[in-house]
């Protein structure tokens, strides 16, 4: 009879493998250049998107102001529970990360013209693209501030998804996006911001992702 495994327990399991600092800064800088392009195709299709990014660019399409410029302000007030819940590191990783995507979202049109895209193209591939940047920023311990801290603080202590905390507030920012824009617009871009949410929800759980940062 053939010998039945076990699934292992977690105190059996090896240390987790941490990220080296090295490792970090290479995670915050591919992770914020992955969401910079995902704004970019964004902004090429007209439409926008969720969470504090999606305020952002409600603004800046409103009021002709910079999105890098009113993404930053925005995230101010959060890094306070981040500083008071998840610790100084992440706090400062997150602030960097923040800071990154408000210099990258303005220099990369600058090297990198898109013409117009069909809107679901649009926001498929931001979906994707987002997706895949916020959870190489989640696993090296930084978030894009706003809603995202609230998410992982979630998520560490009550167990809650961080992508169902993301689509919820999300589905707030819509209902405001179907007030100001076309029907349209504001359907296409939540298609974005839903593929965008379940990618985490599917692709970043503390039960099958376990390495840490130093």
């Amino acid at each position: 009879m053939g010998h039945r495994l076990s699934m292992p327990t977690l105190l059996h399991l090896p240390p987790a493998d941490r990220h080296t600092l090295s490792e970090d800064i290479v995670g915050l800088l591919v992770g914020t250049l992955l969401m910079a392009l995902a704004v970019h195709v964004l902004r090429a299709g007209g439409l926008i998107t969720g969470q504090i990014a999606g305020l952002s660019l409600i603004l800046s399409y409103a009021a002709g102001w910079s999105f890098g410029a009113v993404f930053f302000v925005l995230n101010l007030p959060f890094f306070l529970l981040a500083l008071r819940r998840m610790g100084l590191k992440f706090t400062v990783k997150s602030f960097v990360a923040v800071a990154l995507l408000s210099l990258f979202t303005e220099l990369l049109p600058l090297g990198l013209t898109l013409t117009a895209l069909q809107p679901w193209v649009a926001a498929v591939v931001f979906g994707v693209l987002g997706g895949v940047a916020l959870i190489v920023l989640f696993r090296h311990g930084a978030t894009l501030g706003g809603v995202g801290i609230v998410a992982l603080w979630l998520q560490d202590t009550r167990g809650i998804p961080a992508g169902n905390v993301q689509l919820a507030f999300d589905l707030c920012v819509f209902a405001l996006a179907f007030a100001l824009f076309p029907w349209d617009v504001a359907a296409t871009s939540l298609l974005g911001a839903v593929i965008l949410n379940l990618m985490i929800t599917v692709n970043h759980r503390g039960d099958r992702y376990i390495a840490r940062s130093q």
